[in-house]
């Protein structure tokens, strides 16, 4: 399975390609691609939006993923800010939606929780873990691409484990005998 995770941001927004590899006894995390989509202040946000839609399509369709996992809405105390962000996630998901890629959506915490193993982890801990779990020589050339690519890594972590869990046959509890009281037949 390979997964195209997108990182949101007003400024920069992340991207990075991850794919399982499962012909190994253990199944292992290869790093396909990652990078940043960095976007000028100056520029109107229309003209910024457009920019994250075509770069977004452009690598979607470089990579051909499976799934494009994204990071949900992070509730911040500026409502300014959270609706930018929620139009560059807009934008992010109409590309998916145009490559008829399905978005699969997951919040901060169980990205880091998945990668890190704490959900209030700091940026470094996310990308020193990443480097690791892809095997990087070095780690990742900015936050948001270690991010997307952790984004990437919770999907796919999240995925394995359904199939594991759908996999298991259910669990067999005997019966036991039971004694009806005296006196009930």
């Amino acid at each position: 399975m390979r997964v195209f995770g997108i990182d949101c941001g007003t400024e920069f927004t992340g991207y990075g390609v991850v794919q399982l590899d499962e012909r190994a006894r253990t199944s292992k995390l290869l790093h396909i691609a990652d990078g940043t989509i960095r976007l000028n202040k100056k520029h109107a946000t229309p003209l910024r939006l457009a920019q994250v839609y075509a770069e977004l399509i452009a690598q979607i369709q470089l990579h051909d993923p499976d799934v494009v996992a994204i990071e949900e809405v992070f509730f911040s105390a500026n409502a300014k800010s959270a609706l930018k962000l929620g139009q560059v996630r807009g934008v992010a998901m109409l590309a998916a939606a145009t490559c008829n890629k399905p978005v699969a959506e997951y919040a901060p915490l169980s990205i880091k929780s998945a990668v890190v193993g704490y959900g209030l982890a700091a940026k470094e801990q996310v990308q020193f873990m990443v480097t690791r779990l892809l095997c990087l020589e070095l780690a990742p050339n900015s936050a948001d691409s270690a991010d997307a690519l952790a984004i990437a890594i919770c999907h796919l972590h999240t995925a394995q484990t359904e199939v594991q869990t759908t996999r298991m046959p259910p669990a067999r509890i005997p019966l036991q005998k039971r004694s009806l009281p005296e006196g009930v037949r």
